[in-house]
């Protein structure tokens, strides 16, 4: 049935399409933080972030129907849902971080963060990190060095991502900065925005000390530009001791970027500015997106944002992140390919190495451990520098019984997977 199905995918959506595993999933049910493939074998989720407090919340899907049967179109009328839920989230920002713009993706978010940075500066050089990911739009696909376009902008450039375990000051850091400002400038740019994930989570999640990314943000607004936080990841409490990365890393963006687990899985993004930035961004753009803001997406985003609180998911994810850490720690402690152990709440992992004293990354290693566990009934994946960090980033629902059986697992692939 899988080889069918694979064939009839790429035959009919194109070739070269991602799986996840050497043997990919057919996935046919999902509930809390367990899958179900079409055989009828459970899984462990330890990776997806999009169904941020559970796989099909009842409190969720009941909202979606609900309002799905009673209306839906688009925000060219009036409708009480998209103020409401723009007033509850945009509460949980600090000022002056009080206006909002919704999108159906986070790839269309950063595409008009990015719009509004060129907006407010009258600058259009970008700046992001040698190895991040920040979308699929055609302006955003420019800021990906791991997966390059084929004609590169010349108003992008890349600073080397940080690395806690082989560290890099955070003046070493902001002077790359300042050098990636200095060639836009020579270029005619100038620089627009610095545009970070505030937990550098493609890169890794290197463990940084608050105020790190300071340095290098006061060059940027000095130059003129802007700073846009993409939360895509971190956000909406995954971090257990900040509900937002960007309180967590210690600095305020000008602009803020969601999407993926703002909906619980339902197509809904956005953006997070202040009122003088909004006003710029309308007076030079015309934009209107015909789903974004549409009343089934607020609908599933409030019911996530009431979910987050009334189960205190935060707050688990800081104790059974804890934990999961601990844990890992532990193995760590019998396993000599364990180099770092990091993270914070329920985003975590452990970095792979061949050698500890060398740090010598154990890329292919992390791949079968990956799917090794994979065949144990857990699922995670890697990424990083250099794609030997496993990545746990579970539902936010995840609990300690959920996080043995997954150090079980991790423990018994360190044992049977040969080191190479």
């Amino acid at each position: 049935m899988t080889e069918a199905l694979l064939e009839r995918r790429e035959r009919l959506l194109g070739p070269r399409m991602t799986t996840f595993y050497d043997e990919p999933l057919h996935l046919v049910r999902g509930a809390g933080t367990r899958l179900w493939d079409a055989e009828g074998r459970e899984y462990l989720d330890c990776y997806n972030n999009v169904p941020h407090v559970g796989h099909c919340h009842t409190k969720v899907v009941d909202a979606i129907c609900a309002q799905a049967a009673m209306l839906n179109t688009h925000t060219r009328y009036l409708h009480d849902g998209i103020v409401d839920y723009a007033e509850d989230l945009t509460s949980t920002f600090a000022d002056p971080l009080n206006a909002m713009m919704f999108t159906c993706t986070g790839s269309e978010a950063n595409d008009i963060a990015l719009r509004m940075a060129r907006a407010m500066t009258g600058q259009t050089g970008v700046i992001v990190t040698d190895h991040t990911y920040h979308g699929n739009t055609d302006a955003v696909s420019q800021l990906s060095s791991t997966n390059p376009p084929p004609n590169r902008w010349d108003n992008i450039e890349f600073v080397p991502a940080p690395d806690s375990y082989r560290p890099m000051s955070s003046e070493d850091w902001a002077g790359h900065v300042k050098a990636a400002i200095s060639r836009l400038e020579e270029r005619g740019h100038g620089v627009s925005a610095l545009l970070i994930c505030p937990f550098f989570a493609n890169e890794g999640f290197p463990d940084l000390p608050s105020g790190w990314v300071v340095p290098a943000v006061e060059a940027v607004r000095a130059a003129g530009g802007m700073v846009i936080a993409d939360e895509v990841q971190p956000g909406f409490g995954r971090l257990g001791t900040h509900f937002w990365g960007h309180e967590k890393a210690g600095f305020l963006p000008e602009i803020a970027t969601l999407g993926k687990p703002m909906g619980n899985g339902h197509p809904v993004a956005g953006v997070v500015t202040s009122r003088s930035v909004m006003e710029a961004f309308r007076k030079t753009f015309r934009y209107f997106n015909t789903f974004g803001g549409n009343p089934v997406s607020m609908a599933a985003a409030q019911a996530t944002l009431d979910v987050i609180r009334e189960e205190g998911l935060q707050e688990n994810a800081r104790v059974v992140g804890d934990y999961v850490r601990e844990g890992l720690r532990d193995l760590a402690s019998r396993h000599e390919c364990i180099g770092d152990v990091r993270g914070s709440g329920l985003f975590l992992g452990a970095e792979l190495v061949l050698d500890r004293d060398a740090k010598t990354p154990a890329t292919a290693f992390t791949k079968q451990v990956a799917n090794a566990v994979r065949q144990k009934g857990v699922l995670m994946n890697f990424l990083g520098i250099h794609y030997n960090v496993l990545k746990i980033r579970p539902p936010m629902v995840f609990s300690r019984g959920d996080a043995d059986r997954m150090l079980k697992a991790v423990d018994q692939a360190l044992s049977e997977v040969p080191l190479a």
